[in-house]
């Protein structure tokens, strides 16, 4: 039967922790993926961001999310934000700040990309993980995907698990879901956060 793929992983573990009418965000839209299977989650009444960098991952997203609508489908309003992820703060609706139930990640580059050099970079995407701490509510999650098979992908994934395991007990626990016989293997690292005592 095997283990589930760290992306099916990541989204059974999201899926159990939010529900219809919940604010998401997908951190890296890249091709839609996750930004379509967190619309279907939060369902028309939810609210989901799609953060990239990239205009192609965007309009990728936009087109994946149309084909579903076209089907009489009904999704909630997805904000498409040309943005650094490391900016999240600043680009979402401040009434959310502390009520968002699930942040995916999923680093690297964008799969059939003119560009294979543009990648998410350590520095932002931990100034984005800091972030979305601060946008969950109690019992949120974040769910990121780890490529450390592409150059820089290790030393980013390298970053992200000292980040998550330096994390305070008391703010959020962190688990790691990996390949033990395959380093270069993607690898999910998943942090859900506290209720924080008053």
């Amino acid at each position: 039967m095997g283990f589930l793929s760290v992306l099916s992983m990541a989204h059974k573990w999201i899926a159990e922790r939010t529900a219809p009418g919940d604010t998401v965000i997908d951190a890296t839209a890249g091709g839609g993926v996750d930004t379509l299977a967190l619309a279907a989650l939060v369902g028309p009444k939810g609210t989901v961001y799609a953060f990239d960098i990239q205009q192609e991952a965007l309009d990728r997203t936009r087109e994946r999310l149309h084909a579903v609508e076209s089907n009489d489908n009904k999704l909630p309003e997805v904000k498409l934000v040309l943005e650094n992820h490391a900016n999240l703060v600043d680009a979402v609706d401040p009434a959310v700040v502390g009520q968002v139930s699930a942040v995916m990640f999923n680093l690297g580059y964008l799969p059939g990309s003119s560009d294979l050099t543009i990648i998410t970079e350590p520095a932002s995407t931990l100034a984005a993980l800091d972030a979305a701490i601060g946008l969950l509510r109690p019992g949120g999650i974040i769910t990121c995907v780890l490529y450390p098979g592409h150059p820089g992908g290790a030393e980013e994934a390298a970053s992200v698990e000292a980040w998550a395991a330096e994390l305070p007990q008391s703010l959020a626990q962190s688990v790691t879901y990996r390949q033990s016989q395959r380093p270069a293997a993607p690898y999910l690292v998943a942090l859900e956060k506290r209720p924080q005592k008053a």
